[in-house]
């Protein structure tokens, strides 16, 4: 059995109701904004979002799951859909999942509108159901994700961001919506005391996060943007790397950092630099770390078949190939 069918092992049967309320909930009478629909959802990637919405929702409520759950994981869905194609007009990126983005195929115009309907989409889901408190937990992780956006740009400028900086970026950018699944989830199923689940989900997303910058090195395709020097992102990698190199590294690499376009000998010339300065293995030990950090949280959670997947998902988001 591969990982992945063993992760959704608990929940196969709630992820097909899931995917068909997903699928049903998202069309349009204007003709354009359905053909982009059709595309949309004909593209779907790992679903990992949520999958950790109906883990956390099974694990919680003792095997059953409510309707609330199934709106919990549409909301995520939705909302994630909705930054990533914001997320792929801010990088001006153009293959998102082994196919064009939106704003490759249709422009930026159409493809911001797009992502506000993704989001409109959501609030009504919310509004019309009365899920008030999921709607709350949702609008806190958009505003952090936007934050987190602003934060990027404002400290990519100059290429010295720290590692204090580069943990509240992806506190706020990635592991905000992680740990808001593993809310949702838990709402859902009555549990009232988040504190430990929060900081679960946001260890996630952060193992999630550092894995992705590892990824920004390799020269596979993945079926995602694989270079996030093109737009002038740090990673933890490159973090490490420049706070311990000599001064006349730093010099030479920043000099490559701040060039508009990279070219392979410059995407060989800071991977050596990363190597040089064990950047990749540090990046590597850190995901360790927040590992051992998550598992001492779930050990206090319930145990049952839903545990034990979320356990396997985060040995999974470390070693993805993708």
């Amino acid at each position: 059995m591969k990982i992945t069918e063993k992760i959704k092992k608990p929940i196969s049967q709630e992820l097909k109701i899931f995917e068909k309320q997903f699928y049903n909930s998202v069309s349009s009478k204007v003709k354009l904004l359905d053909l982009i629909l059709i595309y949309i959802l004909n593209r779907k990637g790992k679903q990992i979002r949520p999958i950790l919405v109906l883990l956390f929702a099974k694990m919680f409520s003792k095997g059953t799951m409510s309707e609330k759950s199934y709106r919990a994981a549409n909301l995520v869905e939705l909302i994630h859909t909705a930054s990533l194609i914001h997320d792929d007009i801010i990088d001006d990126s153009n293959i998102r999942r082994s196919f064009f983005t939106i704003n490759a195929l249709w422009k930026n115009k159409i493809s911001v509108l797009v992502g506000d309907f993704f989001l409109s989409k959501a609030l009504l889901l919310s509004t019309e159901n009365k899920d008030y408190d999921l709607l709350n937990e949702v609008s806190k992780a958009v505003k952090e994700i936007s934050e987190g956006e602003l934060f990027q740009i404002q400290k990519s400028r100059n290429f010295n961001l720290s590692e204090e900086d580069y943990n509240i970026l992806i506190s706020k950018k990635t592991a905000s919506l992680f740990s808001c699944c593993c809310k949702l989830g838990s709402i859902a199923s009555g549990k009232n005391n988040l504190n430990d689940i929060e900081t679960f989900g946001n260890y996630l997303g952060i193992i999630f996060q550092i894995k992705d910058d590892l990824f920004d090195y390799t020269t596979k395709k993945i079926g995602k943007p694989t270079s996030d020097l093109n737009s002038q992102k740090i990673t933890l990698p490159l973090i490490f790397s420049i706070k311990n190199s000599t001064y006349r590294d730093k010099k030479l690499i920043k000099v490559i950092l701040k060039k508009k376009k990279y070219t392979m000998d410059n995407k060989k010339m800071v991977n050596e630099f990363i190597i040089k300065y064990k950047g990749f293995e540090y990046a590597h030990n850190k995901m360790l770390d927040y590992k051992n950090k998550a598992l001492k949280i779930l050990k206090k959670f319930p145990d049952n078949d839903s545990k034990e997947s979320i356990e396997i998902l985060l040995d999974y988001i470390i070693e993805r190939k993708y």
